[in-house]
């Protein structure tokens, strides 16, 4: 068995029931155009298109056979959350879309659904938490900017949402945001190929720093893109902590409580991030269905100098125990 816990999915039929479920979303537009869809919040641009293979399960089903995938756990699509939204309206479309996701993701389906959460206020966050626990999820994925573009995970605002993730050790995988507002990576796609590892980073070092992931420890992080430069740039962020006595937590005391995917696409670089973190920290993830994420993810953990042991741990067993399957 493989288990791909970094996936994406909006279901179809989600989409055509909003068409007439709209005005129950006043700050929602829903834009279908020649069976393109996009959505727009709180009246900014739309998304990028919702492509057909975000939105169906017949190619993510022929694709995981043809890898070896036996289960998918997959959340949402960052930018259909809606965190820009009030807080009230954010709280009822996260509901919305989690109930699609547990509806369309059912038995023997082999798809896991991860619950999406109004991060734009902490009191709302954990609320629809405890709704989507009491539903059967068995996660979250949240954005690494808590409103849409802005926002951060250590804003006091979300002291609710965290002390909800550590009072019922939730399982949170933190994703980089599409982040276009540096207008340096507007060029060669580097919103994809670099922006959003430069969000995560920035995301998860203020965590580090403000000692989250050791106050809330019952709160099971994974961090997305396989911790971004983190695993890297570690000894910088221990540096900075030393050059400052006092200031700041230890940042290795909750990097040491991270988990992290296994999208970091060359085997010599899985080598270093187990030895770094542990391979009992590392799972399996694909980013399907982006081109930017890794199609073919058993690839890269087969081709590693991991023992068949740690081998087995990313393609399966962590998963299977952080998730509880």
């Amino acid at each position: 068995m493989a288990i791909d816990t970094h996936a994406h999915f909006i279901p179809q039929a989600m989409l055509e029931d909003l068409r007439n479920r709209i005005s129950d979303f006043p700050n929602i537009d829903l834009v279908e155009q020649s069976g393109s869809f996009q959505l727009a919040f709180a009246g900014g641009s739309p998304s990028r298109p919702i492509m057909g293979r975000l939105r169906e399960t017949e190619d993510r089903n022929a694709w995981m056979k043809q890898n070896g995938l036996d289960v998918q756990i997959t959340g949402g699509w960052v930018d259909a959350f809606g965190n820009q939204l009030p807080a009230d309206e954010g709280a009822e479309w996260a509901r919305y879309c989690n109930k699609w996701l547990i509806k369309t993701c059912g038995m023997g389906s082999g798809i896991i659904p991860l619950a999406i959460l109004p991060t734009q206020s902490g009191k709302h966050a954990a609320e629809v938490m405890q709704d989507a626990l009491d539903d059967g999820f068995k996660g979250f994925m949240i954005g690494a900017q808590t409103k849409g573009v802005g926002g951060t995970l250590d804003d006091p605002d979300l002291d609710p949402f965290w002390t909800k993730a550590h009072e019922t050790g939730a399982v949170i995988l933190v994703h980089p945001v599409f982040d276009a507002s540096d207008p340096r990576v507007l060029d060669f796609d580097m919103v994809n190929a670099v922006s959003r590892i430069n969000d995560q980073t920035i995301a998860l070092a203020r965590i580090l720093f403000t000692g989250h992931l050791t106050k809330y420890s019952g709160a099971k992080v994974i961090a997305s893109t396989g911790g971004a430069a983190l695993p890297y740039a570690l000894g910088r962020l221990i540096r900075n902590f030393k050059a400052h006595p006092g200031k700041y937590s230890d940042p290795r005391e909750g990097f040491s409580q991270l988990y992290f995917d296994s999208i970091v696409f060359e085997p010599e670089v899985l080598d270093f991030l187990v030895a770094r973190v542990g391979a009992e920290r590392v799972l399996l993830g694909s980013d399907w269905p982006f081109p930017i994420g890794d199609l073919e993810p058993c690839e890269v953990v087969k081709k590693s100098s991991l023992s068949l042991n740690s081998k087995a741990r990313v393609l399966e067993t962590n998963a299977q125990t952080l998730f509880g399957l």
